[in-house]
């Protein structure tokens, strides 16, 4: 690879890396062809985008991009596989699915937004955080329950209320 390639890679990376929010870096080393097509075609699926990355041009990449990637370029060493996604457990939700017929891919890392999470260790923290939409329905949920509340409330003593009254009323 000559070094305008390589830069334009780097260029690549940055861009890609600028762009999303959400990033993951697993080792997918080990899988046959069949279990690498299947990964991909579920990668597809779940709206992932899956790239194998050279580890230094990664790094470089993270380097001159904006973001601070923490310890997460310490991570780059073997094979490394790149998982950019819209939702932030999606990646952590196929691996773990995947990992049901085999033993890879293992997470390396993650970005979701600000924070880094380091090691295979941290999947099912990443599978239990809540996308984006799930958060703003359990917002909406509880924004609606006081008013449902309330409105139950009135319908039901709107009744007695003017019951009471009437008969005040009368007498």
């Amino acid at each position: 690879m000559t070094r305008e390639e390589k830069s334009a890679v780097i260029e690549n990376l940055t861009e890609k890396l600028a762009d999303n929010s959400v990033i993951y870096l697993a080792d997918i080393s080990g899988l046959d062809a069949k279990e690498t097509s299947d990964l991909r075609r579920a990668c597809f699926k779940a709206n992932i985008k899956l790239a194998v990355v050279k580890n230094t041009l990664l790094a470089k990449a993270m380097e001159s991009s904006d973001k601070d990637f923490g310890d997460l370029p310490s991570t780059l060493k073997g094979n490394t596989s790149l998982m950019i996604s819209e939702t932030g457990n999606a990646p952590a939700k196929l691996i773990k699915d995947f990992r049901k017929k085999s033993e890879k891919p293992v997470l390396k890392g993650a970005f979701i937004e600000t924070a880094v999470y380091i090691g295979d260790d941290q999947l099912d923290t990443l599978v239990s955080i809540k996308s984006k939409e799930e958060v703003i329905g359990d917002i909406i949920g509880l924004l609606q329950s006081p008013a449902k509340n309330v409105i139950s409330a009135l319908k039901s003593g709107g009744g007695t209320i003017a019951g009471i009254l009437k008969t005040l009323s009368e007498k």
